[in-house]
C-alpha cells in the first residue's frame, strides 16, 4: 500500500471517532487563538496598521539610531556568543568526560551548576558579586583603588555572563554524544600513528558536528533573543533587541515599532535555523564500525599541556562555583555584611530566611511563582498527553500540520509571542468568547503554557514511542476500547515521563522573566520581576538579602528536581528497558526518556535554566 494511501486511511479512521474529533476541535481552536493569531496580529499591527500597506513602523525604525543599535548589539551578541559558548563548552565537556583529569568528577559538579539557576538569577548574581557595587569589585577596590568600578558591564559583562550560563547545552548534548564514539575508531587511528591532537580534530570532533550544529543554534537563538542579562549588566551603552521591544510596547504611539522589531527578530530566528539545517545535512558524522565499543578517558601525553589543561579546567571551576559560593553565603549575612562585602562569624544570621518565608512582601513573590508555575507544567502536560498519543499513532497530513503548527514557540521568540497576546487582546475578541485578556492574571498562564508546548509535545511523543506496541494490540484483540487501553495502559506507563516533564517545566518557569516582563499583572508580579528590581536597588540591602534568599531557594528546589529526573541514573542497572546510549537507565522516574535523547537535532529546546 502507498504511502498516500495509508495516509489517507489513517485520517479518515481519525475523523470517525467522536472523542477525537472533540480533542481536534478544542487544538483547532487553541492553535487558533494563541499560537497563530497573535503571530499574525504583530504582522497587521506592523504592515496593515489602517487596513492598507504602511511602510512607517519601518522608517521609523532606521530613522531611530537607538533602535538600530540595538539590532547591531544583538547580532553582534549572537556570533560572539556562538564562539565563545562552543570554546568554553567543548573544553568543559572534552575535561571532564575524553581526557583524563584529576578530579574530573569535581570539576563535572562544579560545571553543572548552571543547571541548579539561569536567567535572571545568575545575571542577578553576577551582578551582585562583579558589578559597581558588587562583593569582588569592593574587594579589588581596596587592592586598586583607581580601577573602574563599573568595570563589569556593558558587552563584556553580558557575553561572559551569557557564555558560562549556556554551557548547560554543551553539558547535556555534546556530553550524550561524546559517550557514542566508537572507542575502536580512536584506537585505530592510534595504530596508524595519529596525534591524540590529531585523533581530536579529525575523529572525535566531527563524530559530533550534529550536535555541535543543534547547540551552535541555540547559542545563536539565545543571543538573539537575550533580555535579562543585557537589562541587568548592559548599561546604557549595551541595550539589545529585546530590552528595546519591552520599551516600545510600553508606550501605545511606539507599539508598531515594537512589532517591527519583534518580526526582525523571528525572521532572523527562522532563517538561522534553515541555513544551520542545510549546513548540518551536508556530512556524513557516524562511525563505521560493526561492533562498537565505550569510550575510554585519554591521557594527555605532553605535560606542559597537561598541566596547562589542568590549569585551566580548575580555573573555570572557580569561575562558575565562585558565584554560587557567595550566594549561598551571603544569602545569610546580614545587612553591614552586604553593604561592605566584609563576611565574619558574626555577621550571619537567619534573618533573612526568617523574613522572607514568614513576612508577606517576601513570600508572595515566590508564591506567586510557584502557582503560576504549578499550574502552567499540569496544563501543558495535561493537555498534551492524549494530543501527543494521537500525533504518534496516527502519522498523516493533518497530525504532521498540527504538530507543526505547535512548534510555533519554538522558532519564535518570546518577545514575538508576547507582545502578539497583548496586541490581540487589549480589547475585547470572539476568539477568547469577547473577553479583554490583557491586564489580567490569565495571559501570564497562557504564555507560560504556550511556551512549553513543544517541549512538552516532543517528550511525551518520545515517552509513548519507547511504550512496546505488543500491549496495545494485545488489549485491542481482547475487544479493549481506545480510551480503556489508553487509561489503563498507556497512561500507567508514560506517566512517570509525564511527572518528569511537568517537574522539568515547573523549574524553568519558577524564575521566569522574559514571558513575565511583558504580560504579568501588576498586583501579582512573579519571582523573576522582583529580583530584578531588586537588582536596581529598589528595594535597599534588603531587596538584595531577600534576592540571595530566592536564590538559594530557587537552586535547592531545582537541583532536588533534577536529581529526580537525572541525578538516579548512575543508580540504575544497564540493559534495562530505559537503558540510554550509555548503557544506564535514562532516568530517575522509570519510563523517562531524557532530553539529550529525545531531542539531539537543531530543533532542541532550550534547557530548563532558562534564557539568559
Amino acid at each position: 500500500m502507498s504511502g498516500s494511501s495509508r495516509g489517507g486511511s489513517s485520517a479518515k479512521s481519525m475523523l470517525r471517532s467522536p472523542f477525537i474529533l472533540i480533542v481536534g476541535a478544542v487544538l483547532t481552536w487553541f492553535i487558533a487563538a494563541f499560537l497563530v493569531w497573535p503571530n499574525v496580529n504583530v504582522l497587521i499591527a506592523t504592515f496593515f496598521p489602517d487596513g492598507n500597506f504602511s511602510g512607517r513602523a519601518a522608517e521609523k525604525l532606521f530613522s531611530s539610531q537607538r533602535a538600530m543599535k540595538s539590532l547591531g548589539n544583538s547580532f553582534m551578541l549572537a556570533v560572539a556568543l556562538s564562539i565563545t559558548v562552543n570554546v568554553v563548552g567543548i573544553f568543559i565537556v572534552l575535561v571532564t568526560h575524553y581526557f583524563r583529569i584529576r578530579g574530573s568528577r569535581i570539576l563535572f559538579l562544579g560545571y553543572a551548576t548552571t543547571f541548579i539557576y539561569g536567567g535572571i538569577v545568575l545575571a542577578a548574581g553576577y551582578k551582585f558579586i562583579y558589578g559597581d557595587k558588587g562583593i569582588i569589585t569592593s574587594l579589588l577596590l581596596q587592592v586598586f583603588p583607581g580601577m573602574d568600578a563599573a568595570w563589569f558591564s556593558g558587552f563584556f559583562a553580558v557575553l561572559v555572563v551569557m557564555t558560562f550560563a549556556t554551557t548547560t547545552n554543551h553539558m547535556l548534548f555534546v556530553a550524550n554524544a561524546l559517550r557514542g564514539v566508537d572507542y575502536q575508531t580512536i584506537e585505530a587511528a592510534k595504530n596508524l600513528g595519529a596525534s591524540s591532537w590529531t585523533i581530536l580534530r579529525r575523529v572525535v570532533l566531527p563524530m559530533l558536528k550534529p550536535t555541535l550544529f543543534a547547540v551552535t543554534i541555540l547559542s545563536f537563538l539565545t543571543g538573539l533573543g537575550a533580555l535579562s542579562a543585557p537589562q541587568v549588566l548592559g548599561g546604557r551603552d549595551f541595550q539589545t533587541i529585546t530590552p528595546m521591544i519591552l520599551t516600545f510596547t510600553n508606550s501605545p504611539t511606539s507599539r508598531d515599532l515594537a512589532a517591527l522589531l519583534a518580526v526582525i527578530l523571528g525572521a532572523a530566528t527562522i532563517l538561522m535555523l534553515a541555513v544551520m539545517t542545510r549546513l548540518e545535512k551536508g556530512g556524513t558524522y557516524f562511525s563505521v564500525s560493526k561492533v562498537s565499543s565505550a569510550l575510554r578517558k585519554q591521557q594527555i601525553t605532553n605535560p606542559v599541556a597537561n598541566i596547562a589543561v589542568h590549569l585551566t579546567a580548575y580555573l573555570l571551576f572557580a569561575v562558575y562555583t565562585l558565584p554560587v559560593l557567595l550566594i549561598v553565603l551571603y544569602s545569610f549575612a546580614d545587612g553591614a555584611a552586604i553593604q561592605t562585602g566584609q563576611l565574619s562569624p558574626g555577621s550571619l544570621t537567619l534573618d533573612n530566611y526568617v523574613r522572607v518565608l514568614t513576612q508577606e512582601s517576601g513570600l508572595r513573590p515566590f508564591v506567586v511563582s510557584v502557582v503560576y508555575s504549578a499550574l502552567a507544567a499540569v496544563i501543558a502536560v495535561g493537555g498534551l498527553l492524549f494530543v501527543a498519543r494521537l500525533l504518534q499513532k496516527y502519522r498523516n497530513w493533518v497530525s504532521s500540520l498540527f504538530e507543526y503548527l505547535l512548534h510555533i514557540p519554538w522558532i519564535l521568540p518570546s518577545a514575538l509571542l508576547a507582545l502578539g497576546l497583548i496586541i490581540s487582546y487589549d480589547h475585547p475578541n470572539p476568539l477568547v468568547g469577547g473577553a479583554v485578556l490583557t491586564g489580567t492574571t490569565v495571559i501570564l498562564l497562557i504564555a507560560f503554557v504556550t511556551v512549553k508546548i513543544p517541549f512538552t509535545l516532543r517528550m511525551l511523543k518520545a515517552s509513548f514511542a519507547s511504550v512496546n506496541s505488543s500491549l496495545e494490540e494485545a488489549a485491542a484483540i481482547m475487544g479493549a476500547k481506545t480510551l480503556y487501553v489508553f487509561r489503563r495502559i498507556l497512561l500507567p506507563l508514560v506517566l512517570p515521563a509525564a511527572a518528569a516533564i511537568a517537574a522539568l517545566n515547573f523549574n524553568s518557569l519558577l524564575d521566569d522573566y522574559d514571558t513575565a516582563i511583558f504580560l504579568a499583572h501588576p498586583l501579582v508580579q512573579p519571582l523573576g520581576l522582583v529580583i530584578k528590581a531588586n537588582t536596581d536597588g529598589a528595594e535597599g540591602v534588603e531587596g538584595v538579602a531577600n534576592t540571595f534568599v530566592y536564590t538559594v531557594l530557587l537552586m535547592v528546589i531545582t537541583g532536588l528536581t533534577m536529581y529526580l529526573v537525572y541525578g538516579r541514573s548512575g543508580r540504575r542497572g544497564a540493559g534495562k528497558s530505559g537503558a540510554g546510549p550509555s548503557g544506564r537507565r535514562r532516568a530517575g522516574f522509570p519510563g523517562t526518556v531524557t532530553i539529550a535523547e529525545a531531542a539531539p537535532g537543531p530543533e532542541a529546546a532550550p534547557l530548563p535554566a532558562g534564557r539568559p
